[in-house]
């Protein structure tokens, strides 16, 4: 499978059919850290990708609004 990853940006092939936890394991990468996508799919931990498979994995983003995040500092 080819794997595309961001931050820095690459791709990385693995071979065989395993689970998307297990693949995240083996690029040592947190999975709650990441989102997993395979064309307009997200992908659970525990679902199976094999040899044919293209994924993308995006760091996950989370924040607020500028006005939400202002006036907490207030």
């Amino acid at each position: 499978m080819k794997i595309k990853l961001r931050n820095p940006s690459r791709e990385v092939e693995l071979s065989g059919r395993k689970r998307v936890k297990e693949v995240l394991r083996e690029l040592d990468i947190l999975p709650s850290t990441v989102l997993v996508i395979r064309g307009s799919d997200l992908l659970t931990a525990d679902e199976v990708v094999g040899d044919e498979d293209v994924l993308e994995v995006r760091p996950v983003m989370s924040g607020g609004s500028a006005r939400a995040s202002a006036s907490r500092i207030q």
